[in-house]
């Protein structure tokens, strides 16, 4: 088996430009959390990765806080298709912008927006937990997916393994 790491970036200020929106205090600390979860925790056992990190500046940070210059990340790619803000992005959509850059060989992570994140756990997991259902997938946290080794991600279902919830602000 190998995983999919489905991370919705934290939380960011408000701003006349989505787009450049950036993270708050709070969003940094939800970006340190993640990142210690990535070093230690319980999301240590899911790299490495390849990455598709949506080209918004918030879902940038969020990657640089969490990810960035740790093994955890084999290979980077940002994507303008899978910001929401210019579309509506759909679960399929997040699928096929995954499915190009799958190397089949490991791990794949996405760090996006919501109703996208939400929507992609929710097509692939055989069962939410309730606190993903809860919170709607809150922002700072991570959900990890087993996904098939022989063939290129796709629709079939698989085991949600790991839930990380952002810490309460």
């Amino acid at each position: 088996m190998r995983f999919l790491t489905i991370v919705r970036h934290c939380e960011a200020e408000p701003g006349s430009s989505d787009y450049d929106r950036v993270l708050t205090a709070a969003g940094r600390a939800q970006g340190r959390h993640l990142r210690e979860q990535v070093e230690t925790g319980e999301l240590s056992a899911f790299g490495p990765a390849t990455a598709l990190v949506s080209s918004a500046s918030r879902t940038r940070e969020t990657y640089a806080l969490a990810f960035a210059g740790t093994p955890f990340v084999r290979a980077l790619e940002t994507s303008d298709l899978i910001y929401n803000g210019k579309r509506d992005v759909s679960a399929t959509d997040l699928l096929s912008a995954l499915a190009e850059i799958d190397p089949v060989t490991e791990n794949l992570l996405v760090v996006a927006h919501n109703p996208s994140v939400y929507e992609l756990a929710a097509t692939l997991a055989d069962e939410l937990p309730e606190a993903l259902i809860r919170s709607g997938f809150a922002v700072g946290s991570a959900v990890v997916i087993e996904i098939r080794d022989d063939q290129p991600i796709s629709l079939e279902k698989g085991r949600v393994i790991a839930v990380v919830e952002a810490p309460l602000t």
